[in-house]
């Protein structure tokens, strides 16, 4: 499978994301810089984390306007999968390819640390190949990753099956406690209704080995490489 990867002024997961995409799951990943204005043959694409532009004005607000995006646009408009990670997460809100946004943590503080994330539905590129019931411990590293959306978003996020990923103890718990940045309804990622775009503020490329700690983040990215070869396998047929 190929994979783009965004690289954005000031992105710095970039080279994580291919290295375990390329390195680590064995497939075909690039960089692409966001003045372009084509994905070229990308089956996904992935928008990294960091600091696009500094975090001007508010985080992925200025990203959002790069030409590489209207290229993601149309992408996902044809049912092309993207899935944002911190700025990427926070990039796609921006440019309304998810609903919600992501606002100043409870604490007011820069939060850096491991947390555990249970999937909260299998029913997704993106989740897939989560074990029913297995808690994530994936890192996070963000000022701006409390998930924030109105009342009447909240209910039609979790009637549509959209929450795929929530703050949790190690138990699986959804308790306050477990909770880094006091999003609503303890939400770490989504997907849009289509569900082949998706964010999520912890960082699975970041928890893919065993040497970083953990490799539980490995079975987000296997869950959307799943995806694609079964797709592709369709097609096949």
């Amino acid at each position: 499978m190929n994979f783009a990867v965004l690289q954005f002024p000031a992105s710095n997961c970039d080279q994580d994301a291919v290295h375990v995409l390329r390195n680590v799951l064995g497939h075909s990943a690039r960089l692409l810089w966001h003045k372009e204005t084509s994905l070229g043959n990308a089956d996904a694409v992935i928008v990294p984390g960091g600091f696009s532009y500094g975090d001007y004005l508010r985080t992925g607000a200025i990203a959002r306007f790069s030409p590489v995006m209207q290229a993601v646009q149309a992408f996902a408009a044809k049912g092309g999968p993207v899935l944002g990670i911190c700025n990427g997460f926070q990039i796609l809100c921006e440019a309304g390819l998810l609903p919600g946004a992501l606002i100043r943590n409870r604490s007011l503080q820069f939060r850096c640390e491991h947390v555990f994330v249970k999937a909260a539905t299998a029913n997704s590129p993106f989740t897939s190949q989560i074990p029913d019931g297995k808690v994530l411990r994936i890192p996070i590293a963000h000022g701006e990753g409390c998930y924030f959306a109105d009342a009447e978003t909240i209910a039609r996020l979790k009637a549509q099956n959209q929450i795929l990923w929530q703050y949790a103890d190690a138990q699986g718990e959804l308790t306050d406690v477990a909770n880094p940045n006091g999003s609503v309804e303890n939400i770490a990622g989504i997907c849009n209704e289509s569900r082949n775009v998706a964010g999520l503020m912890p960082h699975p490329e970041r928890a893919s080995e065993g040497l970083l700690g953990s490799a539980d983040g490995r079975l987000i990215f296997e869950s959307l490489i799943h995806a694609l070869e079964s797709k592709s396998v369709a097609k096949a047929a």
